[in-house]
């Protein structure tokens, strides 16, 4: 059974062309490289060969998986989001209580998660606390460092 997989319009444009590059670019590429290999002569013996025939293996498992997900794709309506609790899409600013560092998080699916941009996977510890918290909530996630509490200062998006 196939689980669904929530991503925004522009995610799954992005899923759709990193697939089209694999397939239109890397794919014919890897196979101008096992014939190249092949033409080489003896097979049992070529450390050129069997890289490529590793490497079209593991880009056949990413193409696999990127149609998995692109298949069970449910594109997230931006406009019917609920501020009054925390969901997939809204902007969390919270504030460590005991540190009081304050962050702000966009949550997103887990294929468009980019902590660099401030976009934290709705799988995360974190995210899976605050989902379905409200504003002025304070909840306690345990980290690998042990247990963090943070409030919720903000919800919008």
């Amino acid at each position: 059974m196939s689980k669904n997989i929530y991503v925004t319009e522009e995610g799954l444009q992005k899923l759709r062309a990193e697939l089209e590059q694999m397939k239109n670019v890397e794919r014919p590429a890897i196979s101008r490289q096992i014939a190249e290999a092949r033409d080489k002569g003896d097979l049992s013996e070529n450390a050129e060969y069997d890289a490529a025939k590793e490497a079209q293996g593991l880009l056949e498992m990413r193409i696999a998986k990127l149609e998995s997900t692109i298949a069970n794709a449910r594109i997230i309506d931006e406009s019917r989001i609920d501020l009054s609790h925390v969901q997939i899409l809204t902007k969390v600013k919270i504030k460590n209580v005991t540190t009081k560092a304050v962050m702000e998080y966009l949550l997103v699916a887990e294929t468009e998660a980019n902590l660099k941009e401030g976009k934290l996977a709705v799988g995360t510890p974190i995210a899976k606390a605050l989902l379905g918290k409200k504003k002025g909530d304070v909840v306690e996630v345990t980290v690998p460092s042990g247990i963090m509490k943070l409030e919720i200062i903000d919800i919008s998006k």
